[in-house]
């Protein structure tokens, strides 16, 4: 009877120790670990790598990268803002700038890209509408309110500046004075294309 007791004993330690040694290999099991995200310095400096050498496209895809990574960071907000307003392309400029001011309202920078792009695209829309003469009625009125704000805004009286008249002198032929006449009606054709002609 105390050989069936110990062989019972010896059987359920056996089974322990088996159970034991499972667990334990479960245990020591490699686990594959995330990969250590870059730093923001090294990801800053691997677009701003990649915008040297001219390709902007793939650096602004870093730099949103980067602005995932860390979102309360403006920098590369910043970088993709002036990028964009350097190409030219002003809407996506003001986009980025926005997000930089969300991050900073006080950000020099990004109101500067602000208001400097809005005016490029103001002026281009202005001369478009001037050029298909639909500068009328409400839109006209509005248009010259903000022309006037601007003008007080930068102090001056006059948004666009015309072209320095070119002295006369008394003593002139008579084919002198109708190609200063005929290069006047030039002149005066090439003012009427500044969009900011009307709205003074």
């Amino acid at each position: 009877m105390n050989t069936v007791i110990s062989l019972g004993r010896i059987g359920r330690f056996i089974g322990a120790a088996v159970c034991a040694a499972s667990l334990s290999a479960c245990v020591t099991a490699p686990i594959a670990q995330k990969p250590a995200m870059p730093s923001m310095e090294d990801m800053l400096a691997k677009a701003s790598q990649v915008s040297g050498s001219g390709q902007k496209e793939q650096a602004i895809t870093l730099w949103k990268e980067a602005a995932v990574a860390y979102p309360a960071d403006k920098t590369p907000w910043t970088n993709i803002a002036q990028t964009r307003y350097e190409a030219g392309q002003y809407g996506d400029a003001i986009v980025s700038a926005q997000e930089v001011l969300v991050r900073d309202p006080n950000d020099r920078l990004a109101n500067s890209i602000i208001a400097i792009s809005g005016l490029r695209l103001s002026t281009r829309a202005l001369s478009d509408l001037s050029r298909q003469n639909n500068l009328s009625g409400s839109l006209r009125t509005e248009s010259q309110d903000l022309a006037k704000l601007l003008r007080e805004s930068l102090g001056e009286t006059v948004l666009v500046p015309p072209q320095p008249a070119q002295a006369v002198t008394p003593a002139r032929s008579n084919a002198t004075a109708a190609k200063t006449k005929k290069g006047k009606a030039k002149a005066d054709d090439d003012s009427s294309a500044n969009p900011f002609n009307a709205l003074k």
